[in-house]
């Protein structure tokens, strides 16, 4: 599934990865969020935190009954209240994207995979 727009200059067409990487990046300017786990890979209760390059790997992206559905995985902060870091991350990503793309998420579902120290340094 991708994202297809008509105008009368032509097609446009953004891919899944597009969106997950436009999420991903709006994302990681939110407090308290230290990076983006993979969605695919838990071994012995470790999550792997994703470098920038591979933030989309733990978004997915999926239409159900016609509605955007973006599902985050993320690893927060320790010493963060986690339901704050979340709803900031929904905030900040449906705002993205609707003002980059012109996108409207019906739902941005988070998954917190893990909590890290954050290097204060």
């Amino acid at each position: 599934m991708s994202l297809e727009v008509s105008t009368q200059y032509g097609q446009i067409e953004v891919a899944n990865e597009v969106i997950a990487t436009v999420a991903g990046i709006a994302a990681m300017d939110c407090y308290g969020l230290v990076g983006m786990a993979s969605r695919s890979q838990l071994k012995d209760g470790i999550t792997e935190l994703l470098r920038r390059e591979n933030l989309s790997k733990g978004i997915e992206v999926r239409s159900e009954h016609g509605e955007i559905v973006i599902d985050m995985h993320i690893i927060v902060g320790y010493g963060t209240k986690i339901s704050e870091v979340a709803h900031n991350v929904q905030s900040k990503v449906r705002y993205t994207l609707d003002q980059m793309i012109g996108l409207k998420v019906n739902q941005v579902n988070i998954f917190v995979q893990g909590v890290r120290l954050v290097n204060e340094d």
